[in-house]
């Protein structure tokens, strides 16, 4: 059984793949000026979401920590706008955005589900 340091590290390098990913696909649009903005946009939120779980490592406390994978989360998110967009203009083929918006859904749903449990777990220690 992995312990809960090995399943933190196992989700960042899921997440650092899933940035890698990205600016690999990023590298096929076409060089035109609506692809560059989405590009510059697509790259930052991509990549902010296994920073911010990075950064989480370093926090100062329980609320700093629970802070930066909000940030995540909210880079996850943000991070399927922009490729739902791409995959409406048609400048990569669907099946690989699909791929890339299914694993920043599911970062997204383990980093919110994480949140979930983090602010449970304080609350049940604020009562004890």
């Amino acid at each position: 059984m992995m312990s809960n340091k090995n399943i933190k590290q196992t989700f960042i390098e899921r997440a650092f793949d899933f940035s890698l990913n990205v600016i690999k696909m990023t590298d096929y649009l076409p060089k035109i000026r609506s692809c560059w903005v989405i590009t510059d946009q697509l790259i930052r939120s991509a990549t902010s979401v296994g920073a911010n779980m990075v950064e989480a490592k370093a926090a100062s406390s329980k609320k700093d920590y629970i802070n930066f994978y909000t940030h995540a989360l909210k880079s996850a998110n943000e991070t399927v706008y922009w490729l739902s967009l791409l995959r409406e203009l048609q400048k990569v083929p669907p099946e690989k955005i699909d791929i890339l918006i299914l694993e920043a859904k599911e970062l997204a749903n383990i980093l919110a589900s994480s949140i979930i449990t983090m602010k449970l777990n304080s609350k049940i220690k604020d009562k004890i």
